[in-house]
């Protein structure tokens, strides 16, 4: 389970950086994740809240916002989104010459501390 990694990396980053401002708890933590990013969100919530346990984010909630996959087709010039992990083809067209251009962000947006 690589979430439990992703996890654990998410807290010694937000942990880091509230210590660097100077400010002593973690609130929340908003997160961008996208459809294709291979992430298990149940699994990162999971994760998240064993691993805050004993840290600056031991009272965090962790804030997922999800990230559909969408790509243009580089034969029909269609724009798409699907809420699909995975797409080959384009809907419009059916060609399979298309460009990803998001779904696969791991990001963290922001985060609420005291």
């Amino acid at each position: 389970m690589h979430e439990a990694s992703i996890a654990i990396s998410l807290i010694e980053t937000v942990s880091d950086l509230c210590q660097q401002e100077g400010y002593n708890s973690i609130e929340s933590v908003r997160l961008k994740v996208g459809r294709a990013a291979g992430i298990l969100p149940d699994a990162l919530l999971f994760a998240f809240d064993v691993a805050k346990s004993d840290t600056l984010a031991n009272k965090a909630e962790l804030i997922i916002e999800y990230v559909p996959l969408g790509g243009v087709c580089c034969d029909c010039g269609s724009h798409f989104d699907s809420e699909e992990r995975y797409i080959f083809a384009c809907p419009a067209c059916k060609s399979s010459a298309i460009k990803i251009t998001r779904g696969d962000e791991l990001q963290i947006i922001d985060m609420e501390v005291n």
